[in-house]
């Protein structure tokens, strides 16, 4: 009769897992203390969830006293020919490859619930299956149980995957012997952090949230700060940048599972007809995708930095006509974009535009096009 480990293994890779190891249930080494600096130093930004759960993301212990193992998952969701392709044309976006198919954290969760759904029934024992949104520091705890190892990047790098893996755990009561810890196969190299366009890595294997496109454009949620939106391109939701150069994707391979395969219509999308989404059509675009959580007033926003970005004057009328639009965000990039495209028509619409406007960051744009305001202001 096969073991423990192994009747575990071949049932997740059934599941449709890629990578099954296994980890005693414990804090990982320095984890604690790297998230202490990073939180401290405020790089985490606006994601004030990381703070509330602080003590229970550095030790899976306090989450869960009794689990004795972690079982750790990963699912491949490499893209076309292993790599991203970042030849987009300047009147398209770029939406990071992890969201141009379905919401990752239902299939993974699903497939976790069954996995350990089948664990409690056939081993009689406890378990609590996590994925993302849980406070587990996924990534430390997958190097512990060998998965691959936290680049310079700070993401997960994995010899058999590159950069394309998603992570789930199932925590159990079961006493399951661990994998051996993965070790840093980095060297010298240090194209990820070269190849960030806002250089939002303090040091290797540091991370400044604050800088981060994927942080801005998805987390974030006022207005994107001015030294951030020309290096922001046409990236409308997220960024791979760092993860696209490793030389380790050269074993990546395309995912498995369809359901996270590329939507055609997710694929470079026509910024023209993204910036006409009204609320209902966004949700009903991104049915199912991990980028309607962002809501449609925020992705208008990350659209309107593309136009903006585009050089593209046929674009000009899309963005007048969110003007007006009711969320202050789409007017704030709408006149930052025209400032962008056309600023003669920038500066013969602001005086008008911004006498009826209240909202301080919309206003300050409109002054940032328009010298008359802006001598006005300072009067």
């Amino acid at each position: 009769m096969p073991d423990l480990r192994a009747q575990i293994r071949a049932r997740a890779l059934q599941e449709g897992f890629d990578i099954v190891r296994f980890a005693r249930a414990e804090a990982p080494p320095n984890a604690a203390d790297a998230l202490a600096s990073f939180l401290g130093k405020e790089r985490h930004g606006s994601m004030e969830w990381m703070e509330k759960n602080a003590d229970r993301r550095a030790d899976p212990k306090t989450l869960w006293p009794d689990a004795k193992t972690a079982i750790v998952l990963g699912v491949n969701y490499g893209p076309r020919n292993g790599y991203h392709d970042r030849d987009v044309p300047a009147d398209r976006g770029e939406i990071s490859v992890y969201a141009q198919g379905d919401d990752y954290h239902d299939l993974i969760k699903s497939k976790l619930k069954r996995l350990g759904g089948w664990i409690a029934q056939d081993f009689k024992a406890d378990v609590k299956v996590f994925v993302d949104t849980a406070p587990v520091m996924e990534k430390p705890l997958a190097q512990v149980a060998g998965a691959g190892w936290q680049g310079k990047h700070t993401n997960l790098v994995s010899r058999l995957y590159g950069s394309w893996l998603f992570l789930g755990s199932v925590f159990t009561t079961l006493e399951i012997s661990p994998d051996e810890e993965e070790v840093d196969h980095c060297g010298g190299c240090h194209r990820c952090l070269d190849a960030c366009p806002t250089n939002a890595f303090p040091a290797p294997y540091q991370i400044d949230a604050r800088r981060c496109i994927s942080y801005l454009t998805i987390e974030h949620k006022d207005h994107i700060p001015l030294e951030f939106r020309v290096p922001i391109g046409n990236r409308i939701y997220g960024c791979d940048d760092c993860l696209a150069v490793c030389p380790w994707n050269k074993f990546a391979s395309l995912s498995r599972e369809i359901k996270l395969r590329a939507r055609a219509e997710l694929v470079q999308p026509k910024l023209s007809e993204l910036a006409k989404l009204n609320d209902a059509e966004f949700r009903e675009i991104f049915r199912g995708s991990p980028i309607k959580r962002i809501g449609r007033d925020r992705f208008v926003r990350n659209v309107l930095i593309a136009i903006g970005n585009s050089g593209d004057s046929k674009l000009v009328p899309n963005v007048e006509e969110l003007l007006n639009d009711p969320s202050p965000l789409v007017r704030a990039m709408a006149v930052w974009a025209l400032g962008r495209l056309s600023p003669g028509r920038a500066m013969a619409l602001a005086t008008e535009k911004a006498k009826d406007e209240t909202d301080p960051g919309v206003l300050a744009e409109w002054s940032s096009v328009s010298p008359a305001l802006r001598q006005a202001g300072a009067g």
